[in-house]
């Protein structure tokens, strides 16, 4: 639709704009040194509401940002759900979405797959974790369950693809592990991941770093948007930039290339807690 175009080309190029994630992205980038080079876009409509004769109309709009930071180029992008409504032809309650999406079931994986050898060690491949980040940033692999809320699920795969070996079934309280239609709390909810990586002595487990400086491709960031004990999202690290700090991806508003620290997200809060965890060590 040409009026919400004009609006979001309004959007970045208006000088005054108040939208606290815009000013905080465009603050950390100079913090940084780095220069938006370029912001392109592209939206696509997915569903159409209709009550009390008014209609919601709901679009992905996936993001892209051309970074320059001192002679590196990077590509961020990011997929946001938003939704807007038209009242005597003007765009109207116009915001962000908590993205929801289908549920697809997941084909059976091997039984042989799963192991439970409380003394197993690994050696965790990286380059396969983080090709798998990027394959399937922005899409779902069928072999899995896609959630409502999929960053862990995502980070789970991901650490999978690594050669992590999965332990602990049936328990879904006990291990990190995922099978058919079942897995572990660990897998799939973030607050869970988190506690696992710090406490398994076996198989996949963390190594807690002070400083997301000391994280490499393949290691994971836990975030506690709220900073109230409750661990809300995960991502896994890339890339590096140029002054050697972590560049992420992530699922549920799948990002690419994102600066690790989340400052951009609407639910950043200044009381935001982070761990560091290098994985398998």
């Amino acid at each position: 639709m040409e009026r919400i175009k004009n609006m979001w080309l309004n959007f970045f190029q208006g000088q005054e704009v108040n939208e606290d994630w815009w000013k905080r992205k465009k603050a950390v980038s100079n913090d940084r040194g780095v220069e938006i080079v370029r912001i392109s876009g592209r939206g696509q409509f997915f569903e159409e509401l209709r009550y009390s004769n008014k209609i919601c109309y709901r679009y992905l709009l996936h993001l892209s940002f051309l970074m320059k930071q001192n002679e590196q180029f990077i590509r961020e992008e990011q997929v946001v759900p938003y939704q807007f409504r038209i009242e005597k032809g003007n765009i109207t309650d116009h915001k962000i979405l908590q993205q929801k999406l289908v549920k697809v079931d997941a084909p059976s994986m091997e039984a042989d797959e799963v192991r439970n050898l409380a003394d197993e060690r690994f050696t965790y491949d990286r380059r396969a974790a983080v090709q798998y980040a990027e394959h399937w940033w922005n899409s779902y692999n069928p072999a899995y369950r896609t959630f409502d809320v999929d960053c862990t699920n995502y980070i789970s795969q991901c650490l999978r693809a690594g050669g992590a070996p999965m332990r602990g079934m049936p328990n879904r309280g006990s291990g990190w592990w995922y099978q058919a239609d079942n897995w572990s709390y660990s897998w799939a909810v973030a607050h869970s991941l988190r506690w696992y990586l710090s406490g398994s002595t076996a198989g996949l487990k963390g190594n807690e770093k002070e400083s997301a400086r000391d994280l490499i491709p393949g290691d994971v960031i836990c975030y506690d948007f709220q900073g109230n004990g409750k661990w809300d999202h995960n991502t896994i690290v890339v890339a590096k930039d140029a002054n050697g700090m972590p560049l992420v991806n992530a699922h549920t508003d799948n990002s690419r290339n994102r600066y690790w620290s989340y400052e951009d997200s609407t639910a950043w809060t200044p009381d935001i807690q982070y761990k560091f965890f290098r994985i398998g060590e």
